[in-house]
């Protein structure tokens, strides 16, 4: 009997990828274990290694399809002793043909059981989604005047009654092209004024911001040219605007004087033993001041444990380690890997970690375990110059650190106005989690350890 594979989740919220490269050709001879395909994630490329044993006949994606759903066939294995041919030809692609279903034309929609229930979210331009025969718009005699949504969108905008525009797509479906031709007319009754009744529709609209359409009409024609969103920037802009809608944040700020931990960074990394390499002899290790802020805010979080939580609707998920993410720059995106068990590690091991994860991480290898969940963040944006700024909260997280620029300004000490380095950090916090008397005793446990270095040390 064939057997299917079908694109794997690769991690919990994945619902599609890429398959950017076969490893394998129709032919092959695979076994458990051996690596077959890639698979480019939303944050990652990851490798897929082979279930069954079989030879290969026939590999139904090719390599280089963008958005393949989770589950989705794309190859056939023939058993041992199976004929290839055969096969090849007897593999389902069930999860194609649900794919299939949700693009089908307007009557097979309307003949499918269940065509009121909501079809599987597709992120595709407004313009090119397929008419749905579920949502005609209502007119006044109760009639219903079947159109695109976008249609829809532009008669009320032109103030047209679509009721009055005859349509050119399947079934007199009113589409785009009437619309337009009708305002350049001058046909078309004005609408009357909306019902109560249309408010709900347009909320979801409103919340997504102006249409593409919309958007792009604000510039000339060649004045600019489209980068199609990928994965990444998807996910980006997903995750940041339902933590923007869904968290009630606020921010701390704090001034740290570093002029202790730069005179102990650089008697450190002075001492650091030297290892041999295809490059020569390089330091074992070479501490940042990053190194040193992911420390104290993962010891901050072991003397304030209840900041080392997370929210859920029906209860705090108080973490008995701080994992610490840590934002990478990467080409036209950003990653947050994450260092495991912070607060237990030495200030060299998480600074070759970093090194690792962000080396990885620009590469597209990191495995989802790697950078999914955490229970606090750093971002830091002193190398660029910038003085302050403040973060996001990164969900399921409760807390994030923002980091300036190290600069010198005047202080006071045992009286005297002197020169000293001073950086600041802001914190944002999720008040579900962490009220402001909490939020403020962790940034001053966070301040301690940077204006105390040598207490990370013990």
């Amino acid at each position: 009997m064939p057997i299917n594979i079908t694109m794997p989740a690769l991690s919990p919220t994945m619902e599609e990828g890429n398959l950017s490269k076969w490893l394998v050709k129709e032919g092959d001879t695979v076994k458990s274990g051996d690596v077959i395909a890639e698979i480019e994630t939303d944050k990652a490329t990851m490798e897929v290694e082979a279930v069954d044993e079989g030879v290969v006949a026939k590999l139904v994606v090719p390599a280089g399809t963008e958005a393949v759903k989770v589950n989705a066939l794309i190859a056939i294995l023939a058993a041992d002793g199976e004929d290839v041919a055969a096969a090849a030809a007897g593999g389902t692609p069930a999860p194609k043909a649900e794919a299939k279903a949700e693009t089908a034309p307007p009557a097979q929609a309307a003949e499918a059981p269940k065509a009121e229930a909501p079809a599987p979210k597709v992120e595709v331009p407004i313009a090119d989604k397929p008419p749905a025969a579920s949502t005609p718009a209502p007119v006044a005699d109760g009639k219903r005047v079947f159109s695109s949504p976008l249609a829809r969108r532009l008669a009320k905008e032109a103030g047209l009654d679509l009721s009055a525009v005859s349509g050119s797509g399947p079934h007199g479906r009113v589409v785009k092209a009437d619309v337009e031709k009708a305002v350049a007319s001058g046909t078309g009754k004005a609408q009357p004024a909306a019902a109560p009744q249309a408010a709900p529709s347009a909320t979801p609209a409103a919340a997504k911001g102006a249409s593409d359409d919309s958007v792009l009409k604000l510039f000339a024609e060649g004045s600019y040219e489209l980068l199609p969103h990928d994965g990444m920037r998807k996910t980006i802009a997903s995750r940041l605007t339902e933590s923007s809608q869904t968290v009630p944040s606020y921010f701390v700020t704090m001034d740290c004087e570093i002029d202790a931990l730069l005179k102990l960074r650089g008697e450190i990394n002075a001492s650091a033993p030297v290892k041999k390499t295809e490059k020569g002899e390089v330091p074992a290790f070479k501490l940042s001041v990053n190194d040193f802020i992911i420390k104290a805010m993962a010891l901050a979080l072991r003397d304030v444990p209840m900041a080392n939580a997370s929210w859920t609707s029906t209860a705090r998920v108080l973490h008995k380690n701080a994992d610490v993410g840590v934002a990478v720059s990467i080409p036209d995106g950003l990653i947050t890997p994450i260092i495991r068990k912070a607060e237990t590690k030495t200030l060299s091991a998480i600074s070759n970690e970093v090194k690792d994860l962000a080396k990885r991480a620009r590469d597209k290898k990191l495995k989802p375990e790697e950078y999914q969940g955490g229970t606090t963040s750093v971002s830091n944006l002193g190398m660029f110059g910038v003085s302050n700024f403040t973060s996001i909260v990164n969900l399921p997280q409760a807390s994030i650190v923002s980091i300036g620029a190290g600069v010198e300004k005047p202080v006071v000490r045992a009286g005297k106005i002197e020169v000293g380095t001073v950086l600041t950090a802001t914190f944002a916090f999720d008040h579900r989690v962490i009220d402001g008397a909490l939020g403020a005793e962790l940034a001053s446990a966070f301040k301690r350890y940077i204006e105390n270095p040598m207490a990370m040390l013990v």
